[in-house]
């Protein structure tokens, strides 16, 4: 779409989607397609939560948080702002390097031995092929240790309970070992089996506070959340987003987690260049090519028929 000789009125939008909008069409579809981050109120609750764990004193018995939601909810999101833009930054010096915030997932085939070789490997030590369990927990405390580590994110923490019970005693076990031994927060992530894990431990319990990310449903928070992603897109006209009309018709379509609103939202965008239209518009909803999670589930249970 070429520019009219009158410089469009971008006051709509962000300084720097201001600035993408004067793009050419390709390169403005390419900022769009580009993950973003939308500060919405409980994510802002979830960093400052976080920033505060970072400079907490060490005591005895140190707090930890359990962040909770739906798969696609945003918990990945909130974890990697807080890694690139935490209170605590890594630290470079001659004789050492420091990783005050070490973050890993339990494995989807959970073991105790996989979960240090992959915490191991987080801090950027090789593993030595048939190291025994009780090495690799030597290792990872050691250099824990050594980078300075500050926080301890466990991401994926729902897959405990993908192992038999044993496993997963032995992993709640783990948990409260690391907390004991290294005296620093601990953060889960995961969904709301995570928090069915750690409540089936009555210490743990105790230790790790809950922050809920639930699904989208239309209300203020909605509207003030598509506003946000409105600034955001680098179109050259103004789209309205907060109606009832529309946010209901976002929440359903979405299914109500923050990852598939993103991806309708997108879509939408890209369509509003392709037209010409450089507005989301209830039509420019509609004509944009985006499924659901229950139409691609039904589309691919139909191709398996």
């Amino acid at each position: 779409m070429m520019l009219s000789p009158n410089p469009p009125d971008l006051s709509h939008l962000t300084a720097s989607a201001q600035q993408a909008a004067l793009l050419p069409d390709s390169e403005r579809v390419a900022r769009i397609r580009a993950d973003r981050w939308i500060g919405y109120p409980r994510a802002n609750e979830a960093l400052e939560h976080l920033h505060t764990l970072a400079v907490w004193p060490k005591k005895q018995r140190m707090p930890n948080l359990l962040i909770v939601g739906p798969t696609n909810n945003g918990k990945s999101m909130i974890v990697e702002k807080f890694r690139r833009t935490g209170t605590l930054q890594p630290v470079h010096e001659a004789d050492r390097e420091g990783l005050p915030i070490v973050a890993v997932q339990v494995p989807s085939e959970p073991s105790v031995s996989r979960f240090y070789a992959m915490l191991v490997a987080a801090m950027g030590a090789p593993v030595r092929p048939r190291m025994r369990t009780p090495e690799l927990e030597q290792q990872a405390l050691r250099l824990l240790r050594a980078v300075d580590a500050r926080v301890l994110i466990i991401d994926e923490l729902h897959n405990i309970l993908a192992g038999p019970t044993r496993t997963q005693r032995e992993f709640l076990n783990l948990i409260r070992f690391l907390g004991n031994e290294l005296r620093i927060p601990i953060v889960g992530v995961g969904t709301k089996e995570a928090y069915l894990a750690i409540r089936s431990d009555d210490q743990l319990e105790n230790r790790f506070e809950p922050l809920t990310l639930p699904p989208w449903q239309d209300g203020d928070d909605l509207r003030s959340l598509l506003a946000s992603f409105a600034a955001s897109y680098p179109l050259r006209r103004r789209s309205i987003l907060g109606t009832e009309q529309i946010a209901r018709h976002v929440a359903s379509r979405s299914e109500g987690t923050i990852g598939e609103i993103a991806k309708l939202l997108s879509a939408a965008a890209i369509t509003a260049i392709e037209t010409g239209e450089e507005a989301i518009t209830p039509k420019i909803l509609t004509l944009a090519t985006y499924f659901s999670p229950s139409e691609r589930r039904r589309a691919f249970e139909r191709e398996l028929v």
